[in-house]
């Protein structure tokens, strides 16, 4: 327990700034010497213990006062070239002595007992209630916080009264030393009220002054005063105008090249016109903002072409694998501009689904020429200020994405990518496609003027490539300006290669896996194709491919491996169960069971079709599978078609009146459409109303027309390789699509029996399994040893 009477002498700090309580953490700013040297002395010792009180200046001599705070020196700390240290205050204490004064100074104290709190009760509120009047007003007059006056206003505790109010008001030093010195609360609180009213009165008289001194200023004098003042502060934060702005301004316009004589007059004079407007004013910021962002448009800096062939070819077949036509396109493109460079009007749509790669050779085109490249996203672009930006008299106004595109590549002749071009949509602020019209354009983009920059800028070397998800939805004007190249989706042997190539490597390296860790086989990554994916494109690849080696990685850091090798077993075990399933054929062949062949957006895929006939019906015919129309009318003609030959394959004739038929198309949830499904909806109900089976090994595509005419399709490649890969041997499609089997993989025709159709006899006649047919045939059929039966038109078949 403390003893009235320290046992040793602390060390005393003189300090001219005392506090009048002394429950407080003090920040004592130290200025070396002895301060210094008693801080450091009283941190050395067992109590830490250092006495401060005042020192007072009396006739020309320093004294001590007689009541301090003592407080533990809790430490030094140095920062931006000054010393400070941080004492805890305890209690109050009486100088008794002074035990030494060098090297520093020493004394020895006695502890003063706490501040008396007994007192009239009455008079003790009565005094804290004026001070909290008065400190309202005195807030009120110097704009104190609202939540200090809050803080005052709640507070109960005299003691938490008097500390709040004497921190947070002038109060002279003397007066500081005489509160700290009283021993009563209640005297203390009735000085320090005295003092708060003082410094009340002194606010209003200060106030007063004030106002009487503002109205005596006129308008001019005080807006002259304002101005001065402003300018004086945006100096001190360094925010003032640089002197020679509008001079730097007028030698870059000067110096500005491929730019006309009336575009620079018209730039020289806003230089000019800047000189004169108030650095204060908003119309100088806006001004200064324009000159800066036209002076620093590249009008005279251009990259040189790189016309070597084998150079941008080496690199399109190191980023991209397959793409054959779009690569011989692109050089093509490379080879007439190495012939003429000043080629202009050259235009690409990459079209294709998402995940193709269309960006990525974007870039590519832009390496093997040595151009900057900068990408435009116009997806959901709907304000025609998007691409010709918003005029400057506009608060936040802003040159238009193809200019600022141009400004960031820093060269006149980028390769800028406007990507996603079929979602630019439009409303009541204007059509951006109407305005890419111009951008587009080889015959006006020479002159290009953006709303914001004001003057024309030459766009005809900027090399644009647009991307697209569906051509379709592109304005027929604009889809003009460009030449479309397709970007198929990718079969699965050419996602094999593109993974095994490419994202293999680059995800091990972004996980920080190194290939001797880590190793996918053949088989893993088949694995990864078919069972966790089903896309046009290889991004839903890639993120499996990652996920697998985050949790090759998880195995190799928690020490349960020291190499994982990814086959097919552990992929299963790392990913979970496949998500998809392999296309399945029938077993055998089936009555009314057809193998279509579909093309959507992720790629071909394998249709079975099933169609049902009821014998004793209506005539009714339902169609089911989320069809569109034009699928139903491709069904409406099937059965028009049946009609006319059903004397050939034994269906009565009246089956559409007494009969009803059902056409389905299994995974109800999928919309499909389109008219390439016309041969198997026809081949399923001649199959269902015959009874006749239809090979379970074949798949077919085509349009049909009421003679029955087979008529040529889309999506021939990808068709072809969803039958390749669903185990299919045979494949009917239109003769007039022979011309597209070149765009199909080798591997895949040389798998495939591809039997061309004019008609659909050409189909009906070697899908159809006859009932005449020897045992020996079907049983060779089923096992797949026969692949064709031709059904003459003799041969019917009684139903």
């Amino acid at each position: 327990m403390m003893k009235d009477f320290l046992n040793e002498s602390i060390p005393c700090l003189p300090f001219r700034g005392i506090i009048p309580f002394e429950k407080i953490v003090l920040h004592v700013e130290l200025d070396g010497g002895a301060a210094e040297d008693a801080v450091k002395a009283a941190m050395a010792s067992e109590s830490r213990y250092i006495f401060i009180t005042l020192l007072n200046t009396i006739d020309g001599g320093n004294h001590l006062a007689d009541v301090g705070i003592v407080a533990e020196a809790k430490q030094i700390v140095k920062s931006s070239g000054k010393t400070r240290a941080v004492l805890d205050g305890k209690f109050r204490a009486r100088l008794e002595a002074v035990t030494s004064q060098a090297p520093i100074l020493m004394t020895k104290v006695k502890k003063l007992p706490r501040v008396s709190a007994k007192c009239d009760p009455l008079e003790l509120e009565a005094i804290t209630r004026s001070i909290k009047d008065v400190f309202v007003m005195y807030a009120a007059l110097i704009s104190t916080s609202p939540h200090l006056v809050s803080s005052v206003l709640t507070q109960s505790d005299p003691f938490r009264l008097f500390e709040l109010v004497s921190l947070n008001i002038p109060i002279p030093t003397p007066d500081r030393q005489i509160l700290l010195a009283e021993n009563s609360i209640l005297e203390k609180l009735t000085i320090l009220y005295a003092i708060l009213a003082g410094e009340t009165e002194m606010a209003k008289l200060q106030t007063n002054i004030n106002n009487r001194v503002q109205e005596s200023f006129d308008k001019g004098q005080r807006e002259h005063l304002l101005r001065e003042s402003l300018k004086a502060i945006k100096n001190e934060l360094g925010e003032g105008a640089k002197p020679g702005v509008s001079g730097s301004y007028t030698e870059a316009i000067k110096a500005l090249g491929n730019i006309d004589d009336e575009s620079r007059e018209k730039l020289l004079r806003d230089a000019a016109r800047l000189e004169g407007i108030p650095t204060q004013s908003g119309d100088y910021y806006q001004l200064d903002i324009y000159l800066e962002t036209v002076v620093g448009l590249p009008w005279d800096s251009y990259t040189t072409d790189n016309d070597s062939i084998e150079n941008a070819s080496q690199i399109l077949d190191s980023e991209h694998y397959g793409l054959k036509k779009v690569k011989e396109r692109i050089l093509e493109l490379l080879s007439v501009r190495s012939l003429k460079p000043d080629v202009k009007g050259q235009i690409i749509c990459l079209s294709g689904p998402p995940g193709v790669g269309k960006t990525s050779v974007a870039k590519s085109i832009a390496k093997a020429l040595g151009r900057t490249y900068q990408r435009v996203s116009l997806g959901g672009v709907r304000d025609e200020a998007d691409i010709r930006g918003h005029r400057k008299t506009y608060i936040g106004a802003m040159p238009g994405r193809i200019m600022n595109a141009v400004k960031l590549s820093g060269t006149r002749n980028p390769l800028i990518l406007l990507d996603e071009i079929d979602k630019v949509a439009h409303d009541g602020r204007g059509d951006p496609a109407s305005a890419l019209l111009e951008v587009l354009d080889s015959e006006q983009n020479h002159n290009f003027r953006d709303h914001y920059i004001e003057v024309p800028f030459d766009l005809s070397d900027v090399l644009f490539v647009t991307t697209a998800n569906n051509v379709g939805e592109i304005e027929r004007p604009l889809l003009d300006r460009m030449e479309v190249i397709e970007l198929n989706s990718y079969t699965a042997s050419e996602k094999f290669h593109i993974a095994k190539n490419h994202l293999v490597s680059k995800q091990l390296a972004e996980n920080g896996l190194k290939p001797s860790l880590v190793k996918f086989t053949d088989d893993g990554i088949t694995a990864v194709i078919d069972g966790y994916t089903r896309e046009a494109g290889v991004r839903t690849l890639e993120r499996n491919i990652a996920s697998l080696c985050r949790k090759a990685a998880k195995d190799i850091v928690s020490g349960k491996r020291k190499k994982v090798n990814l086959t097919a077993k552990n992929v299963v075990k790392y990913l979970g169960i496949p998500k998809y399933d392999a296309a399945e054929t029938a077993l055998k062949p089936e009555v009314g069971v057809v193998n279509g062949l579909a093309w959507t957006a992720v790629g071909g895929v394998l249709m079975p079709l099933e169609a049902v006939v009821i014998n004793e019906g209506k005539g009714d015919i339902s169609i089911t599978g989320s069809l569109g129309d034009v699928m139903k009318e491709s069904a409406q003609i099937a059965v028009t078609f049946c009609r006319t030959i059903a004397d050939r394959y034994g269906i009565p004739r009246d089956f559409y009146k007494e009969r009803d038929i059902h056409i389905h198309a299994p995974e109800g949830a999928t919309p499909k459409d389109g008219p390439s499904a016309g041969v198997t909806m026809v081949t399923a109900l001649v199959s269902a109303l015959s009874g006749i089976p239809v090979r379970n090994d074949v798949a077919m595509t085509g349009e049909i027309t009421l003679h029955g005419k087979v008529l040529p399709i889309g999506g021939l490649r990808e068709k072809l390789t969803a039958a390749y890969k669903a185990g299919i041997k045979t494949v009917f499609i239109p003769k007039k699509n022979q011309k597209d089997i070149e765009d199909v993989d080798p591997e895949i025709i040389e798998a495939l029996e591809i039997i061309y159709a004019e008609k659909l006899s050409d189909i009906l006649g070697k899908a159809l399994v006859p009932k005449i047919a020897s045992k020996e045939t079907v049983k060779a059929i089923y096992r797949g040893q026969k692949t064709e039966y031709t059904i003459e038109a003799s041969q019917s078949v009684s139903h």
